[in-house]
């Protein structure tokens, strides 16, 4: 009797795009440190707001401002040519995006520059084009894909190239942090890698208690666990101050949504130069 035969499929699109990511992630000495925020009282405020901003833009622009605070939150280790820290002038948010592509779920990052200085409207309105859009209509994930098509050696030469040579490259095209979460399918990330110096992340909200589980993942050569420990505190802070106060005031004129390439930086993937 025959037996049937399964399949091989190649790596393309963003399973490479994965593959790359954690090949440098593994990289990384990362640890968590995990602590339990009361949210209660942005939920009322949130879900009465007109462009009722996803919770990963309140989380984005809270730890933003609290690195615009904060400057070794803006730091990046480098390899090459000597070992060295970096330390960037503004936040630079990768944002890990679940779209369709060829008829299957895959992760894309959307990069969000200087949330500390864009208004909640504008994040919520390039995360919505960033969700939206057709894939071939979003610069960052069209150059992703035709990234990932390059030969391997190739593409693993570019990232390290980006993440190890000059400190503002690296920061313009990864980001200077990440953030992902599986709170919305009511699941928890125990520790996500990232290549990046930290990783925000966090769990499902309880809906009636408000309380929600929040990490920050960070690379052991340029934070300690102590810094990062008081550093979640302040994230909480921001929430419960600047991020209440602008959901209560609402948008005061109804803003334009910045389209993914004006509210980020120039490019998603590595580049030669």
């Amino acid at each position: 009797m025959h037996e049937p035969k399964g399949r091989y499929l190649s790596p393309t699109g963003p399973r490479g795009f994965i593959g790359d990511l954690v090949h440098f992630a593994h990289k990384i000495p990362s640890a968590p440190v995990s602590r339990t925020f009361d949210v209660s009282a942005l939920a009322g405020p949130r879900a009465r707001h007109p462009l009722r901003p996803s919770w990963s833009c309140l989380f984005m622009k809270a730890y933003a401002l609290v690195g615009a605070e904060h400057a070794p939150l803006r730091r990046a280790y480098l390899e090459f040519p000597w070992p060295r820290i970096y330390e960037h002038p503004y936040m630079n948010c990768a944002l890990a995006i679940e779209r369709q592509y060829m008829g299957e779920d895959g992760v894309f990052v959307g990069l969000f520059r200087a949330p500390e200085h864009q208004s909640l409207a504008q994040l919520q309105g390039s995360l919505r084009e960033y969700k939206d859009r057709p894939l071939e209509e979003v610069g960052f994930f069209r150059q992703a894909l035709r990234f990932s098509r390059v030969p391997r050696p190739v593409r693993r030469f570019f990232w390290w190239s980006t993440l190890n040579i000059a400190g503002s490259k690296r920061c313009k095209r990864f980001g200077t942090f990440g953030l992902s979460t599986y709170g919305s399918l009511g699941a928890e990330q125990i520790h996500p890698i990232s290549p990046l110096t930290t990783t925000l992340t966090y769990g499902p909200i309880d809906p009636e208690a408000g309380r929600v589980v929040v990490k920050l993942i960070y690379d052991h050569r340029v934070l300690d666990g102590a810094f990062v420990a008081r550093r979640l505190r302040d994230i909480e802070d921001a929430l419960h101050g600047p991020i209440l106060r602008e959901l209560l005031d609402g948008p005061s004129t109804v803003e334009p949504a910045r389209t993914p390439h004006m509210a980020a930086s120039p490019s998603l993937v590595p580049r030669a130069d």
